[in-house]
């Protein structure tokens, strides 16, 4: 079993960027791929990116991609997502996950075995 610990959330103006850290606590995410995923208010959870623990590819949502980066940090047992140019469409809850998605269902969270408690990211205009 996997347990996720986000980190990194707060509040940051327009424009400005924050550095969201997901880690594998016990170990590491082995071959597992890990998935970052926002909730705002009154709205679906959304699917932003996500990265394979072992072996390469990373993958996108077309609403984020551009702005956020998500990268591993092998010291830490960590994935980062880092977050660009925020604006107040950005202000959620964000959730990280470990899962076994295929190419096509990156984004579908039935595919995602364990989630982190999340990590709210607040932007003011």
């Amino acid at each position: 079993q996997v347990q996720l610990v986000e980190s990194g959330g707060g509040l940051v103006q327009a424009g400005g960027s924050l550095r969201l850290s997901c880690a594998a606590s016990g170990g590491t995410f082995g071959s597992y791929a890990v998935g970052w995923f926002r909730q705002a208010p009154g709205k679906e959870r959304e699917w932003l990116a996500t990265i394979r623990w072992s072996g390469g590819g990373t993958f996108y949502a077309n609403s984020v991609k551009g702005r956020f980066s998500i990268s591993k940090d092998r010291a830490i047992s960590a994935v980062i997502l880092q977050m660009n140019s925020l604006n107040s469409d950005d202000t959620a809850v964000y959730s990280c996950a470990a899962g076994r998605p295929i190419a096509s269902s990156m984004h579908t969270e039935t595919a995602y075995y364990y989630w982190g408690q999340g990590t709210q990211v607040t932007v003011s205009s």
